[in-house]
C-alpha cells in the first residue's frame, strides 16, 4: 500500500483562519476602542460603563490638544511631542553612530572580558546614579540630558543585537577587500555594513520605539515641558481629583500614530533582519 507523500496538516487552513482573525479581533480591538473614546464628548466617558458607540462625535478633545492659546492643553502637548520626536531621533542616531563600529568590534576583535561586557541593566537600577550625574552635568531638565540617558540602554541593546549580525558575514569577503587594498575600517564600510542592512534597520526601528514610549527616564530628568516627552505629557492629564479621559484617550491616539506609521513603512526591513540575524553563516 502506498504511503502518501508529504507532511500531514495538523490544522485545516478553516482553523488557522478563525485562529488568526479571533487574534487580529483581539490586538485590534483595545486600539479601536482608544480611537472611539476619543472622539466622544469627555462627560460620555465618565459614565458607568462607558457606551460601546458613540453617541455623538466630536473633535473638541484633539481641539484642545492643538489649541495654541497661551496657558492652553495644546502649548505644552505640542511641544511636548517635538522633544519625544527630537529625543528618540537623536538617542537612535547617537547609538548607532557609537554602537555599530562596537558590534563590529565584538563581532571581529578579541580583547578581554569580550564575554561579559555585553551586560545590561534595567533602567531602574540606574536612574538614581544618572539623575545625580546628569545633575552634577548641568543637564537636569534639557534634551540632550535625555538623549544621553536614552542612550545608555539603547547603546547595549545595538551592540548586543548588532555584533550577532555582523557574526552571520563571512570572514572571506572582508579578507578578500583586504587583499586587494582595503584597510580594516574600509572592509567594514564596503563589505560587512551593507550586508547587515536589514539588520541596521530593525536596530533603528527598535531603538526608536523604545525611545517613544520610555516614561521613567523622562519622568525623573525633566521638570518642566522645555524637555518633557510625549509619556510624562499623557500621565499629567490625570490629577488627583480629575481626569480628563477625552484629552488622555485623543494624545494616546496621536502618540501612538509615528510607532505605528513606522512599523508599517519599515516593516519589510524589519522582518527581513529579525529573519536574517537568526541564520548563521
Amino acid at each position: 500500500m502506498a504511503g502518501s507523500t508529504g507532511n500531514p496538516k495538523i490544522f485545516p487552513r478553516w482553523v488557522l483562519w478563525i485562529g488568526l482573525a479571533a487574534f487580529a479581533v483581539l490586538t485590534l480591538t483595545p486600539f479601536l476602542w482608544l480611537i472611539l473614546s476619543s472622539v466622544q464628548p469627555s462627560a460620555a466617558l465618565l459614565r458607568s460603563p462607558a457606551p460601546l458607540w458613540p453617541e455623538s462625535l466630536t473633535l473638541a478633545n484633539y481641539r484642545k490638544l492643538f489649541d495654541a492659546t497661551a496657558g492652553a492643553y495644546g502649548v505644552d502637548f505640542v511641544r511636548a511631542m517635538v522633544n519625544s520626536t527630537v529625543a528618540a531621533c537623536a538617542a537612535t542616531a547617537l547609538s548607532l553612530f557609537i554602537g555599530v563600529p562596537g558590534a563590529y568590534a565584538f563581532a571581529r576583535l578579541w580583547f578581554p572580558g569580550r564575554g561579559v561586557v555585553l551586560l545590561m541593566l534595567p533602567g531602574i537600577a540606574i536612574v538614581i546614579p544618572l539623575y545625580l550625574s546628569v545633575r552634577e552635568l548641568g543637564l537636569y531638565d534639557r534634551l540632550l540630558g535625555l538623549i544621553l540617558a536614552y542612550t545608555t540602554f539603547a547603546l547595549p541593546f545595538v551592540l548586543w543585537v548588532m555584533q550577532a549580525y555582523f557574526r552571520t558575514v563571512p570572514m572571506e569577503l572582508e579578507e578578500a577587500a583586504r587583499i586587494d587594498g582595503c584597510s580594516r575600517f574600509g572592509a567594514f564600510l564596503r563589505i560587512a555594513l551593507p550586508l547587515v542592512g536589514p539588520g541596521l534597520a530593525a536596530a533603528a526601528i527598535f531603538v526608536f520605539l523604545m525611545a517613544w514610549d520610555e516614561f521613567l527616564f523622562a519622568l525623573t530628568l525633566t521638570s518642566t515641558y522645555r524637555a518633557k516627552t510625549l509619556p510624562v505629557a499623557l500621565a499629567e492629564f490625570q490629577g488627583r481629583h480629575f481626569t480628563d479621559w477625552g484629552l488622555m484617550t485623543a494624545g494616546g491616539v496621536l502618540a501612538s500614530l509615528p510607532p505605528v506609521a513606522v512599523a508599517l513603512l519599515m516593516q519589510r526591513y524589519l522582518m527581513t533582519g529579525l529573519a536574517s540575524g537568526g541564520v548563521k553563516a
